[in-house]
């Protein structure tokens, strides 16, 4: 049996570095947005020009598609069969990209319906221009699918880098599109999706198939239908594609309720304080669920339970601590984080406050957005598909229901957020009961326990930066431009340590992983002496 030791550390560690890049170069794509479109009726077709490729996105399970492809192929590869790992991943490749191409040439034909469809509130005047974005967009999904299939293939080698290429490409290729090829096209935010396009083909296609071809990967056009190993892979499929998975359909379904609102720019502001949300999500859920991922299939095919569960819990402590203080920063700071970022240019401080409300309420689901990528993998892990997209349908209909409720009152659009963030606290609670069913080395207390701590910590670390810049009249809340970002700066760093100084005197373990970096950054390099 092969049996490569996982190294969730390094693979973590990489995950997170490329992740942080990512979401930092995500930032500054959204400054420029903001610095040279503001926040208006264009900006809002831009961002609803998404909701066409996200529908074929969720409609084809694309977020599904690797998380169920990739333990059937680490399966294979774990176990001597790599042969078969490779008739997998051709059949699976080619079949899907048959079916997306279909799927991307209907959808660009009915582009506007479409766009009615899932923007029904939205100035009919932005329906042209908003069908005619999303047509460009489109065959980005075909990078998306297959690159994800990929990066799979990586992922359950160990190779963390070339994945972590990907989004960062993107995002490149969107600043690149509004700096650059805006300056060619009218609407100028249309350069952005030309800029998205090419970013997405060159990260999710040229890159990974360049990687994979110099480690001696095999692919042939192939369908195979009666191979065990594609039947399973589409097997563990079905249930995404029946149900509708919070984390699937999130997006779709918020910026749906904000077109309700007939109010320009406020698409984009959901947006805006979203992204701002999806930062830490992405550091910390995505970049460790990822690295956990492979490790814990292999732990599954190899019937080692117990490391199993030790591993999720250990992740999903981690995430917690990591978490729990960047949700308290936007809670208590969420004005001063968006006008750090965003008050530039065409952006105006009406639109940074109307950013500001919504990424309070996304605040409170910052923790248990970053714990529900870790857990889903855990099901995943285990090829057990149906019970996660129940859960996750049902906290979908909870969302869906406190959002159409909000909307029917006439409450203020800043509401759609709390109704996501609840409904993502409904979700972790349901997955923490039912992992531990299977992970016998998972304890719930002890995380309720950690989070009770991390949480405790979070909030004396804020408190008494906020009340000075509450209550430190307008020599701190009137402070603009840069100097706003070099203030923000200073209050991060100030709750970073005094946080970490709360969790040291709580005997929070992971502590130790802070000062093992620390000691690592004051040790001097092998070939140096130390003074």
């Amino acid at each position: 049996m092969t049996s490569v030791k996982p190294s969730i550390g390094r693979a973590g560690a990489i995950m997170m570095a490329s992740l942080l890049l990512s979401r930092f170069l995500g930032i500054i794509r959204d400054m420029i947005m903001a610095w040279r479109f503001g926040q208006n009726a264009e900006t809002d077709a831009y961002r609803l020009a998404f909701q066409v490729p996200d529908l074929l996105f969720y409609l084809v399970a694309g977020g599904a598609l690797s998380s169920a492809f990739i333990p059937v192929f680490s399966e294979y590869l774990h176990t001597d069969r790599e042969e078969e790992a490779w008739t997998l991943f051709s059949s699976v490749t080619t079949l899907m990209s048959v079916a997306i191409l279909l799927l991307i040439a209907v959808c660009w034909i009915f582009a506007e319906p479409l766009a009615r469809l899932v923007a029904p509130g939205v100035d009919p005047q932005s329906l042209p221009l908003i069908a005619e974005m999303s047509r460009i967009l489109l065959p980005a999904q075909f990078a998306f699918f297959i690159g994800g299939l990929m990066f799979g293939t990586l992922y359950s080698r160990q190779v963390f880098s070339v994945p972590g290429l990907g989004p960062n490409v993107y995002n490149l290729g969107i600043i690149f599109g509004a700096l650059v090829i805006s300056n060619f096209v009218v609407p100028g935010v249309m350069g952005m999706t030309w800029g998205a396009l090419v970013g997405a083909i060159l990260g999710n296609l040229v890159i990974p198939f360049w990687a994979m071809a110099r480690m001696g990967s095999r692919y042939r056009p192939m369908i195979d239908l009666s191979h065990p190993g594609v039947r399973k892979v589409f097997k563990l499929m079905i249930p995404v594609v029946a149900g509708l998975s919070l984390p699937s359909v999130y997006g779709l379904v918020l910026q749906y309720f904000g077109t309700f609102y007939r109010q320009h720019g406020i698409n984009t502001a959901l947006d805006y304080a979203n992204r701002l949300m999806q930062a830490p999500l992405g550091v910390f859920g995505q970049s460790l669920a990822l690295a956990a991922f492979p490790a814990l299939a292999q732990f599954y095919a190899q019937k080692r339970m117990d490391a199993f569960g030790s591993q999720l819990q250990k992740t999903l402590t981690t995430v917690v601590y990591l978490s729990v203080p960047v949700a308290a920063l936007f809670f208590f700071f969420s004005e001063p984080v968006v006008d750090a970022f965003f008050q530039h240019g065409r952006f105006t401080d009406a639109n940074s406050k109307a950013v500001a409300g919504c990424l309070q309420f996304f605040a409170i689901g910052v923790a248990p957005w970053c714990l529900q990528p870790v857990l889903m993998r855990a099901y995943f892990a285990v090829q057990n598909t149906v019970t996660p997209i129940v859960m996750g349908t049902i906290t979908t209909l909870v969302f869906i229901s406190l959002a159409a409720t909000f909307t029917a009152l006439k409450w203020s659009y800043i509401y759609l957020p709390l109704a996501g963030s609840i409904a993502a606290i409904v979700l972790v609670l349901m997955l923490v009961r039912g992992v531990g069913k299977f992970a016998v080395d998972l304890h719930p207390p002890e995380l309720v326990r950690d989070s009770a701590k991390a949480l405790t910590a979070a909030i004396a670390a804020c408190l008494l930066p906020w009340l000075v810049w509450r209550y430190g009249g307008t020599a701190v809340t009137g402070v603009t431009g840069a100097a706003s970002l070099a203030l923000l700066t200073l209050v991060v760093l100030l709750v970073g340590w005094t946080y970490y100084a709360v969790t040291k005197a709580l005997k929070m373990p992971q502590t130790a992983y802070i000062e093992r970096a620390l000691a690592k950054i004051g040790r001097p390099a092998p070939d140096q002496p130390a003074e």
